[in-house]
C-alpha cells in the first residue's frame, strides 16, 4: 500500500511515508491515512470487492466532482488490487459539531443541503451510465426489503417481538401504502445514507463521503437521512426551518404541507432502515458499536409517526418496541 501511494504522488523512496490505520465503517473496507514530509497526506483505502457498492466508489467520486457536488477528489485507483488513494478532508464531520450552538450549526447545515439539492437536480437523461455504475434503483422491492430488514433484525432479533397474524396485515397494508407513495414522488439521484458521519466539514465547507450506495430514488429519502439522523438530535423548530430552506430551493410541484407529510413518511422508511441496520451489525455482525444508536434512532421513529395519520400500526410497534 506505502509503494502504491508512493507511486501515486512520484515520492522517490527517500521519503519516508507513515501509513495510520483508521476507524472502519463497517463496510467491508479499510482505512489508513498516509502522511509524508511532516505536512502532506492522503487517505488511503483498501476495499472488499464481493460487497459490490465498494466497486463503484471511485468512478462516482469523479463523477461528483464532474458536476460539481462536493466529494474527496480521487487521487488513483488500482481495481486489480482493490486499492484507492483521494484527498484527505480531515478529521471533523458534521456529527463532530452537535455540541456547538445552533448557528453555528445551521450555516453547515444549510451548505450540505445546498449540495444535496445540486445532485438531486442533475437530469438523470444525462447521467453517465455507462461510465459510472450504480447499485439498484429504490424500487418497489427495495422499500419492501428495507422494511423486512427492520421487522426481521430490530423488531423480532433486538426487541423480541413476533407479530400476530391480524397485526401483521394491517401493518403490511399501511407499509406497501407508504411504498407507493414514495414510488410516485420525483426520481432523482440520492446518497442513501446522507446521516452526520458521512458530511465532512473541511475550513467551514462540507463535502460528501460514503456516497457508494448512490441510486436513483426519491429526494424525501435523504432528506429524512440527514434531518432525522439518529446519530444527532435537530429539535422540531430546527427540522422545520431547514426543510423549508430546502423546500425554496425546489420546484414547487407540491405545497408545503403536502411536501412535510411525504417528508415524514420517507423519514419513516429511511430510520426503519437505520435499526434494521443497528439490529443486524450490532448482533450479527459483532459490532456492539451500532446498538448505542437503537434509542435515538427509535426516538426519531417515533416521533416521525405521530407527525402523519396514515401508520398507526407502524406508531404502536414503536411504542411496543420501546417498552421491550
Amino acid at each position: 500500500m506505502i509503494e502504491f501511494s508512493r507511486e501515486a504522488f512520484g515520492l522517490p523512496e527517500s521519503i519516508s511515508i507513515g501509513l495510520f490505520p483508521l476507524e472502519g465503517r463497517g463496510s467491508d473496507r479499510t482505512f489508513f491515512r498516509l502522511k509524508w514530509n511532516n505536512k502532506n497526506s492522503a487517505i488511503l483505502i483498501h476495499y472488499n470487492p464481493k460487497r459490490l457498492e465498494n466497486t463503484y466508489y471511485a468512478d462516482i467520486a469523479t463523477f461528483l466532482h464532474d458536476i460539481d457536488v462536493s466529494a474527496p477528489r480521487m487521487i488513483r485507483h488500482d481495481p486489480m488490487d482493490c486499492i484507492i488513494v483521494m484527498e484527505d478532508l480531515g478529521d471533523r464531520d458534521l456529527w463532530s459539531f452537535r455540541e456547538t450552538s445552533w448557528e453555528n450549526r445551521r450555516v453547515l447545515y444549510l451548505k450540505t443541503l445546498q449540495i444535496i439539492h445540486r445532485l438531486h437536480g442533475f437530469p438523470e437523461k444525462d447521467f453517465p451510465s455507462r461510465r459510472v455504475r450504480l447499485m439498484e434503483d429504490f424500487s418497489l422491492g427495495l422499500y419492501h426489503w428495507e422494511q423486512d430488514y427492520f421487522r426481521d433484525h430490530f423488531v423480532r432479533d433486538v426487541c423480541g417481538i413476533e407479530l400476530e397474524s391480524s397485526f401483521k396485515r394491517e401493518l403490511e397494508e399501511e407499509l406497501s401504502n407508504l411504498t407507493k407513495k414514495l414510488l410516485q414522488t420525483r426520481r432523482c439521484l440520492v446518497h442513501r445514507d446522507l446521516q452526520s458521519q458521512n458530511v465532512m466539514i473541511r475550513n467551514g465547507e462540507p463535502f460528501l463521503i460514503d456516497f457508494q450506495g448512490m441510486r436513483f430514488g426519491s429526494p424525501f429519502y435523504d432528506l429524512g437521512s440527514l434531518l432525522c439522523d439518529p446519530y444527532l438530535h435537530l429539535s422540531e423548530s430546527e427540522v422545520d426551518e431547514l426543510l423549508s430552506f430546502y423546500y425554496g430551493l425546489s420546484k414547487r410541484d407540491l405545497d408545503w404541507q403536502a411536501f412535510q407529510g411525504i417528508f415524514w413518511e420517507a423519514s419513516v422508511q429511511r430510520l426503519m432502515q437505520a435499526l434494521g441496520a443497528y439490529g443486524f451489525l450490532g448482533q450479527k455482525k459483532r459490532l456492539n458499536v451500532y446498538l448505542k444508536h437503537i434509542p435515538a434512532g427509535l426516538r426519531h421513529l417515533q416521533r416521525a409517526t405521530t407527525q402523519v395519520s396514515n401508520l398507526p400500526r407502524l406508531r404502536e410497534l414503536s411504542q411496543r418496541c420501546q417498552k421491550a
